[in-house]
């Protein structure tokens, strides 16, 4: 593992995960993941309460890890990879509130039980339980990312926001600038009309 994610931000992760891939080579694990297997939902969960899974073997094969639910568990992978770089993902705490409100609350409410409880059992125990609330949830944003500052080494720490691009993962990286433009995917209505598909049981 390379590079884990401790950024709780939803849009811009999903070219995150397209530009490490373009970077590393490898995979990264994202929250299409879990939608794409959903036996990892029981394991999410259960590390929402308290059950830690195997991360080595949840991760095997991929080079990166982006994204909730994964980055709400950015202490404890950083422990068990000590070498990959920690990459905390930003943005304004208001936007960040309007994207969390259009996708992840509208996900709770419509999602099936085993995708509802995952969500419930990691927010309660990593974020707060007070999803309506804008106040509480934008408190529990910020402080998560004061806690990620606190908590990595200055010398694993990378920060970086979608108007960064290429250049702070690089950097990191030790790679050079590629070519071609930074990847720009919008995985707001993607998010949405799978969860819709869940809740059909399509999925």
């Amino acid at each position: 593992m390379r590079i884990v994610g401790a950024g709780l931000g939803r849009t811009g992760t999903l070219s995150l995960k397209l530009a490490l891939e373009r970077l590393t080579g490898g995979r990264c694990y994202h929250m299409v993941e879990v939608f794409a297997n959903p036996d990892h939902l029981s394991l999410w969960r259960g590390a929402g309460d308290g059950r830690m899974p195997d991360w080595r073997a949840l991760f095997a094969g991929y080079d990166s890890v982006v994204d909730w639910p994964a980055a709400s568990f950015w202490s404890e992978l950083m422990q068990t990879f000590p070498d990959a770089i920690v990459l905390l993902s930003l943005r304004d705490s208001d936007s960040w509130w309007r994207s969390a409100h259009d996708t992840i609350l509208p996900s709770i409410r419509h999602a099936p039980d085993p995708f509802r409880q995952m969500v419930e059992s990691i927010f309660a125990a990593r974020f707060t339980d007070a999803l309506e609330d804008r106040d509480a949830c934008i408190a529990a944003y910020e402080e998560h990312n004061a806690a990620v500052r606190r908590g990595v080494p200055p010398d694993r720490l990378v920060t970086w926001s979608a108007s960064d691009g290429w250049g702070p993962l690089c950097k990191a990286l030790g790679l050079p600038i590629p070519a071609e433009p930074f990847p720009h995917a919008n995985s707001t209505e993607d998010f949405l009309a799978r969860i819709a598909s869940m809740a059909a049981g399509r999925d």
